[in-house]
């Protein structure tokens, strides 16, 4: 059996039957589940046929170079395919309950509104699931990813007409959208630290990986919290707990296997695949251990007084993978594999039974009622039982938390930028690129000192654009081409920083420069057809009327924020590539601009086509608590 060409087929069978699945009209309900169940039960035959033989073949490690898309003097982008026990592992817990899922659905969903939506983004799930398993490097998990993103914030947002679950949704993305600065800068520290693409295979050579660690610690060591935080968005670790409940707004079979199983555990696994690299870094694993243990102590005091079922297992199940970050702190790989398999299998199996226990719970009660026996809190004094029990109710403010620390000080500075207006923006800040873009062809004029700083101001510049998107609420037009703007700031200030050849910078804003022009033709289209202005203050669930113009300007969003659909998500990385190492503010400056942009693209997204209906005569969902 050829492994490599097995490797292809994972990737190739989830692919087609995405395809296959968005082309069948909507109507045909059964055609479109039988297709999705019967891609993730082929998937999982064959993964099953396959991993026997691999077992049986003293199951080695397998690295396949697959094919390399870019590449010039001194870098390469190369999308790398790896499978181990942890690939083996995550594939079957991943391929069988998807399996399952998707036969479950079929009859959950039969005559919702969203149900070819539903088995589409299911499958598009799946294959950046599978994509994420298999990589090789951190380009390829970067690519799914940010497809499991994305595909996040759909399945939450699938009652696109009711308020809650939308707004959960941008929520919940822009948590994974800090996960991501953490993934870009660790990427970016490594090119430094390795002077290559670095895969995975090549992480465990134990010689290669401490010659270098020894002469670059503190590099090796900002890589790993790095990682670590971006594990932790991503396993909904202390800070990040409260983003998991939200997610449970989509239909319960999205939540059981996502949310509950395979989504919330990625940063499990990304400690896992990260594992070889920082294993020798004893601070790393004592900060790994102690976050696991605190998140484990203060989800378990939330879930205990949570209201809601699926709160209860959302947080019961963020204490379990507390305990697997500690475990896996502590090298014990094959029991936190266990682990999550075990602790997967449960939470999908309790969220799809929770509506038939809560209802036998509440006959039980009403026919049985039992007083609560003696616990273990009852020993403690009343006052701190009592602190534990609002604590737990409020969630330990970890929502309030996140909000006063990372994103309300974003506000404050963006409603700091209410000058740039589009006249501002015309008359000073495109006349002051248009002399960067001079000077740049002419370094010759400008002084040593004010050339070394230039391109840290001109990614500031970039990072202010950004800012003021996200919290701009006149104009949608004026938000979108702030984010434009943002990218070619970066570029220039690239560009002062390192010569190096204009054709990446071209593909770093041909992506972008193409999905910003389609999408500021569907905003100009949408305002002529509404016949009015409208501001971003409120949802305006356009869809129902402009489905056509919300497909094309969601691609047109993807395209922007960088999405592996364009040549933009391919220049990311070679523009990173031209930071030296020690402009950590360069790449902060730079990082920020692509999260935050993100989260502004996504939130434009949502308000203008996602929500209840501005309009009277259509169906208004009451809001939801």
């Amino acid at each position: 059996m050829n492994a490599n060409w097995i490797l292809n087929v994972l990737l190739l069978i989830p692919a087609l039957g995405l395809i296959f699945s968005l082309i069948i009209p909507g109507k045909k309900e059964i055609l479109i589940s039988r297709i999705a169940y019967t891609t993730a039960g082929f998937h999982f035959f064959t993964f099953i046929t396959f991993v026997i033989w691999w077992l049986f073949s003293h199951h080695q490690t397998l690295n396949v170079r697959e094919v390399v898309i870019y590449a010039t003097h001194g870098y390469e982008f190369l999308v790398d395919l790896y499978f181990d026990k942890v690939s083996a592992a995550y594939m079957f817990v991943g391929s069988i309950l998807t399996f399952l899922i998707t036969i479950y659905s079929r009859y959950y969903l039969h005559r919702e509104k969203g149900y070819k939506r539903f088995f589409n983004t299911i499958l598009f799930f799946y294959l950046g699931y599978t994509l994420t398993i298999l990589s090789g490097n951190f380009e390829t998990l970067f690519i799914g990813w940010e497809i499991l993103g994305i595909s996040s914030f759909l399945l939450i947002a699938f009652y696109r007409d009711r308020y809650l679950p939308v707004r959960n949704a941008v929520k919940v993305f822009s948590i994974y959208r800090i996960g991501d600065l953490g993934i870009l800068l660790a990427m970016w520290a490594s090119h430094h630290l390795w002077h290559e693409n670095i895969t995975f295979f090549k992480l465990h050579n134990y010689q290669l990986v401490h010659e270098h660690l020894q002469n670059h610690s503190m590099a090796g060591v900002f890589i790993s919290l790095m990682l670590l935080l971006a594990a932790a968005a991503k396993s909904a670790q202390l800070p990040f707990s409260s983003w998991l409940p939200r997610a449970m707004e989509g239909p319960t079979p999205s939540s059981a296997i996502f949310y509950g199983s395979l989504s919330v555990h990625f940063g499990v696994f990304l400690l896992l695949r990260t594992f070889p690299f920082w294993e020798q870094q004893c601070s790393v694993r004592i900060l790994i251990a102690v976050l696991g243990l605190a998140t484990s102590i203060i989800a378990t005091l939330i879930a205990r007084v949570q209201s809601s079922i699926k709160a209860q297992i959302a947080y019961a199940s963020i204490a379990q993978i507390g305990l697997i970050f500690i475990e896996i702190a502590a090298g014990l790989e094959k029991i936190a594999l266990v682990h999550f398999a075990g602790n997967a299998f449960l939470r999908t199996y309790q969220l799809l039974v929770s509506p038939s226990v809560v209802s036998y719970l509440i006959r039980e009660q009403f026919y049985n009622f039992v007083p609560h026996r003696e616990t273990l809190e009852n020993a403690l004094p009343k006052k701190i039982r009592y602190t534990f029990y609002l604590m737990g109710l409020k969630e330990w403010n970890l929502d309030k938390f996140m909000n006063r620390v990372i994103f309300y000080p974003l506000k404050r500075i963006g409603h700091q930028l209410d000058f740039l207006t589009f006249r501002n923006v015309l008359y000073y800040f495109i006349p002051a690129y248009a002399t960067g873009l001079f000077f740049l062809f002419h370094e010759d004029r400008i002084p040593e000192n004010v050339l070394h700083w230039l391109p840290l101001v001109f990614s500031f510049f970039g990072l202010l654009m950004v800012l003021k998107s996200f919290t701009e609420r006149k104009s949608p037009v004026l938000a979108w081409l702030l984010i434009i703007m943002n990218y070619f700031w970066i570029a220039l200030a690239v560009s002062f920083n390192e010569h190096f050849s204009l054709w990446h910078s071209v593909i770093y804003l041909s992506g972008a420069l193409i999905a910003g022009i389609f999408g500021l033709v569907s905003l100009l289209r949408l305002l002529k057809e509404e016949r009015g202005h409208f501001d971003l203050n409120q949802y305006y669930g356009h869809v129902y009327e402009h489905p056509r113009f919300a497909i094309v300007f969601l691609i047109a969003c993807l395209g922007l924020m960088g999405f592996p659909i364009s040549p933009t998500f391919i220049g990311e990385d070679l523009i990173f590539s031209h930071i030296h190492e020690n402009q950590f503010f360069l790449a902060l400056f730079n990082s920020l601009g692509y999260i935050v942009g993100g989260i502004a693209i996504v939130r434009l997204y949502a308000r203008l086509f996602l929500g209840p209906h501005i309009k009277t005569y259509h169906e208004t969902p009451i809001k939801s608590t």
